[in-house]
């Protein structure tokens, strides 16, 4: 099994940096296109470009719901069937977010790893381009 693990600092509230999580167009501005609502058991989907083995649809469900520090989702495409989970923590400079991805099988280390950089590049660039966009901190 694998897990992908991302922490980023971001000097924005935390409950500014929560809103980017469960607001639905905010989210398709960092992450996807979605029909995402912030209800306990919710299913909803992202949708992307295909790719090979991949129809372009990620259906989650909304598992743990503790604003505004905490929501867990599965995260079912292709062959995944995998858990996202976002916790957020107040710091002196802003708010810290960890991302653990969970629930990669062995064979799936390619997918895991392009995953990986996409979660890397999303948290470090898309996500503060967006909460900048909103305005000062």
């Amino acid at each position: 099994m694998g897990t992908i693990r991302r922490r980023v600092d971001l000097a924005f509230p935390r409950q500014m940096v929560w809103e980017t999580l469960i607001n639905p167009t905010e989210l398709a501005v960092w992450l996807m296109p979605n029909n995402f609502k912030p209800e306990l058991g919710h299913k909803f989907t992202f949708q992307t470009d295909p790719a090979p083995g991949f129809d372009g649809t990620v259906h989650s469900e909304v598992l743990e719901l503790d604003p505004p520090q905490r929501l867990v989702i599965s995260w079912k495409a292709g062959n995944l069937d995998t858990t996202v989970s976002f916790a957020l923590t107040e710091t002196a400079t802003g708010t810290r977010l960890d991302l653990v991805h969970d629930g990669f099988a062995l064979r799936q280390w390619p997918t895991r790893a392009i995953l990986t950089a996409g979660w890397g590049r999303i948290l470090r660039k898309k996500l503060p381009v967006l909460l900048t966009s909103k305005g000062p901190a």
